[in-house]
């Protein structure tokens, strides 16, 4: 096969790599802080069942939880997907699953600033949510940045599991051109691609961190 068909495929999986990699953030990082919120709150029947959810997506396979939300509406449910279905129960498995560990971090953030921040800005006459979104926030993104960034970087990764539902990212184009071609040509050329993009990844990061760096601890 020319060298530049290949490259052509895995580019195409680059895209629905790229895709899976974008629609898991936009997902996941703001579901959690919902779930890290309902981990803290106060209603112990809200955080206990939440406490399971964080189980559960730490505890069992990303590659079980996809093959769960896959085929789960029809041996459940009985339920015919549509041939859309593989990459929205990609989309939904890799979600749910990155939302969990997302909250740990986020949780362990926010349990990191101190208690008399709070009671300042309530002298101060912020509301909760003020206090939050204003004074705790900033800072606490900060603090969690390393450990997110090292998530964001397995998530790249990760990415490839998603080959178990039939869907054509990188590295399933990868695996079908070295079945081909009977070569490594494809796999070294992949694993090429997501280190450069785990590079770009984590170069973004390192700015993002560096306009963080006003806030002190």
């Amino acid at each position: 096969m020319d060298f530049s068909v290949m490259m052509g495929i895995l580019l195409q999986g680059l895209l629905l790599t790229a895709q899976i990699f974008v629609v898991t953030l936009v997902g996941a990082l703001p579901l959690g802080v919902v779930v890290a919120l309902c981990r803290m709150s106060k209603l112990k029947p809200l955080a206990l069942i939440t406490r399971f959810y964080i189980s559960v997506m730490r505890g069992t396979p990303l590659m079980l939880q996809l093959m769960a939300i896959m085929f789960g509406p029809y041996y459940l449910f009985g339920l015919q997907m549509g041939a859309d279905w593989k990459f929205y129960a990609c989309a939904i498995g890799f979600i749910l699953n990155y939302a969990a560990y997302f909250a740990e971090i986020y949780r362990s953030g926010i349990q990191s600033i101190p208690r008399g921040q709070y009671e300042a800005a309530e002298v101060l006459g912020y509301t909760h949510g003020q206090t939050f979104m204003k004074i705790v926030l900033p800072q606490v993104i900060k603090r969690i940045l390393p450990a997110m960034g090292n998530e964001i970087i397995t998530l790249v990764k990760d990415t490839s599991l998603a080959f178990v539902l039939g869907i054509m990212e990188m590295f399933n184009a990868a695996k079908a051109l070295a079945a081909r071609e009977v070569s490594m040509v494809p796999y070294l050329i992949a694993g090429l691609i997501y280190w450069v993009f785990n590079l770009l990844v984590e170069i973004i990061l390192n700015r993002v961190e560096k306009k963080l760096s006003y806030y002190h601890d």
